[in-house]
């Protein structure tokens, strides 16, 4: 008897469940395919072959961040000398690393002369100076057309606490550039490593 009852129950339970049904598909009308798995569909997509580990905006394009970096050169020169000291060379070499790593960054080398002397001498010989670190430059690789000489003579002179102090500073090539390079944001990632 105890048998059947279980049997008769176990029926009974088996008997009584339903399996639900299954609810359709829904149809997909639309194209929702991303083709460079960007997040962004192709139909909004206007960047389509964005990096896998962009951050991208709304249009599906990597977002940018413009990176600057700074760096100068300053020469000084003997008196009455256009000739560059080897101990400045160093300096000239950095200034040719820099602007090998941005190559789209041009410069302006800015000679100058002590004010002992003739003016149109002096003008003469801070253009000279200020070729002087431009073909060092060009012997280190930089493209001619990316250099560019002024010779401003005696116009301004280094203050400095004495007249002689005064000369030494202001016989001199100057020059100041800025780098910029734009990198596509990446997104974080479990290796990601960051920069301290």
């Amino acid at each position: 008897m105890k048998r059947t009852v279980i049997g008769l129950l176990t029926l009974f339970l088996f008997g009584c469940s339903v399996q639900p049904a299954e609810p359709p598909l829904a149809e997909q009308s639309r194209d929702l395919s991303d083709l460079d798995n960007d997040g962004v569909i192709n139909a909004r997509d206007k960047c389509a072959e964005t990096p896998l580990s962009a951050v991208v905006d709304n249009n599906g394009c990597p977002v940018h961040v413009n990176r600057e970096e700074e760096n100068g050169v300053q020469v000084l020169f003997a008196n009455d000398s256009d000739v560059t000291p080897d101990s400045f060379l160093p300096e000239i070499m950095r200034m040719s690393e820099f602007l090998n790593k941005y190559p789209n960054t041009s410069i302006e080398l800015k000679g100058y002369a002590s004010p002992v002397g003739r003016h149109d001498y002096n003008i003469a010989l801070s253009q000279r100076r200020a070729q002087q670190v431009r073909n060092q430059l060009i012997a280190d690789g930089i493209d001619p057309n990316r250099i560019k000489t002024v010779g401003f003579g005696d116009s301004d002179p280094v203050k400095a606490d004495s007249k002689e102090t005064t000369n030494t500073l202001s016989r001199r090539v100057v020059a100041k550039v800025v780098g910029s390079k734009s990198n596509v944001v990446e997104e974080w990632t479990i290796f990601t490593v960051r920069d301290n």
